[in-house]
């Protein structure tokens, strides 16, 4: 990749999960995210299910990043028990009543051009969960990261069941990772 594969624009940052100058920007600005907000319980909401390949980012790398029990982080939503558009709304009830002033970070995968699949993006504002399907969910997070998994156009729903779980395994290790290095730098 070429230092033209950090994307800047508007308070988001786009990078391909194998470029490590990417993926360090990303890291950098978590980092960044996860130390202003002074001591407020950080949640990571990864949305999607295991029964679908392309959307199965989100509880992938949600199991990940539980079974190492980061320092100051909360993960909700694992292959065990996957946060999806059928219970969405009730986890994020569950999260506000037993989190004071929580800090949502949500994952989930999406759809995007041929020439983003395999890229991640960390942006400000809330996640707009379901849009591939054309699915009206809650919106969620404070800051949200997606990873482009696969090609938007016709029949999404079947672009995603039909998507390589060899790239959404590469992002998501790439995505853990992102986790792994910051909360060790901003908890040590």
């Amino acid at each position: 990749m070429n230092s033209l594969s950090v994307l800047r624009q508007n308070k988001y940052i786009k990078a391909h999960y194998n470029d490590p100058q990417g993926i360090a920007a990303i890291q950098n600005k978590l980092l960044e995210h996860i130390t202003s907000v002074k001591g407020r319980p950080i949640i990571l909401l990864c949305i999607g299910t295991d029964r679908s390949t392309g959307d199965s980012l989100g509880p992938l790398t949600g199991t990940k990043i539980k079974e190492k029990g980061l320092p100051g982080l909360s993960v909700i939503g694992t292959l065990e028990h996957p946060v999806h558009a059928g219970n969405l709304a009730t986890t994020l009830g569950e999260i506000y009543n037993n989190y004071e002033n929580p800090y949502i970070i949500a994952l989930d995968a999406c759809l995007g051009r041929l020439e983003s699949v395999g890229c991640i993006t960390l942006a400000e504002g809330p996640l707009k969960p379901g849009t591939a399907v054309q699915k009206e969910l809650p919106e969620v997070g404070e800051i949200h990261l997606t990873g482009i998994v696969n090609i938007n156009g016709f029949m999404q729903y079947m672009v995603l069941q039909n998507t390589r779980l060899g790239i959404v395994w590469l992002m998501s290790e790439t995505i853990f990772y992102i986790f792994y290095r910051t909360f060790l730098r901003a908890f040590p």
